[in-house]
C-alpha cells in the first residue's frame, strides 16, 4: 500500500479533537448570542419602565396642579395616608381634580375623584389608578395598573413649614402648598428614586 493512501483519512484521535473544539467554539458562540439577546431585553424593559414612570409622574402632577377644593363641599378632597410597610414607603393619594371629558356622547363633568395605591399581584408591586366621575352613580369603579413593578411609592405634603406624609383636606381644613411625589424603581439590579413636586393652583378656599 503506497503512502498516499495510508494518510487519506482521519484518525480516531484527530476527530475527536475536532469535534470537542467544534464544541467548545459552538457553546461559546452560543453564549455570546444569548447574552447579547438577555441584554437587549434588559435594555428594552428598562425603556418601558422609564417610559411608565414618566408617564405616570407627569399624570399625577397635572392632576394635583389641577384638585379642587371647597371646605363648603365634603365631596371636594385631598387625602394621603402613609402605609409604611416594612420601612417601603407605600403611601395612597386621594384627591379631587379636573379632568378632560371623552366627548359629549358621555355624560361626564369633567371632575373626578382620583385613588392611586400599591397592590401586590403575583410577588410584585404595582401602583393602581382608579378614577370616578364625581357625579357618577355608579357603585363600584375598578381599579387599573397604573405602572407595574414599582418598589415604592411616597406622598409628602407641604403645609408651609415642614413636609407631612399624611393629610386629610377635611381635619385640615385646606390643601398642601406644594406636594412631592416620589416613585421607587428597580433599574439594573439597583432601587433608584425619581420625585416630582406639583403646586395646586387653587387656594383652598
Amino acid at each position: 500500500m503506497s503512502d498516499t493512501s495510508r494518510n487519506s483519512g482521519f484518525t480516531l484521535l484527530e476527530v475527536l479533537i475536532a469535534v470537542v473544539l467544534l464544541g467548545i467554539l459552538s457553546a461559546a458562540l452560543y453564549g455570546s448570542y444569548f447574552g447579547v439577546l438577555r441584554a437587549r431585553d434588559r435594555a428594552a424593559s428598562g425603556m418601558e419602565s422609564r417610559r411608565e414612570l414618566g408617564i405616570t409622574l407627569d399624570l399625577i402632577r397635572r392632576e394635583i396642579s389641577s384638585v379642587q377644593f371647597n371646605r363648603s363641599d365634603k365631596r371636594l378632597r385631598f387625602v394621603v395616608e402613609d402605609r409604611d410597610n416594612f420601612g417601603v414607603p407605600s403611601s395612597t393619594l386621594e384627591l379631587t381634580t379636573l379632568v378632560p371629558t371623552a366627548g359629549q356622547s358621555r355624560k361626564e363633568s369633567g371632575i373626578v375623584t382620583v385613588a392611586y395605591r400599591i397592590a401586590e399581584k403575583e410577588k410584585k408591586r404595582i401602583l393602581t389608578r382608579q378614577e370616578r366621575d364625581l357625579f357618577s352613580e355608579e357603585d363600584t369603579v375598578l381599579a387599573y395598573p397604573q405602572m407595574e413593578q414599582i418598589t415604592a411609592f411616597l406622598v409628602e405634603c407641604y403645609d408651609g413649614s415642614r413636609w407631612l406624609k399624611s393629610w386629610d383636606s377635611a381635619i385640615n381644613g385646606a390643601i398642601p402648598k406644594r406636594v412631592r411625589v416620589t416613585v421607587q424603581i428597580k433599574d439594573e439590579g439597583k432601587t433608584v428614586g425619581f420625585a416630582i413636586i406639583s403646586a395646586p393652583r387653587v387656594n383652598g378656599s
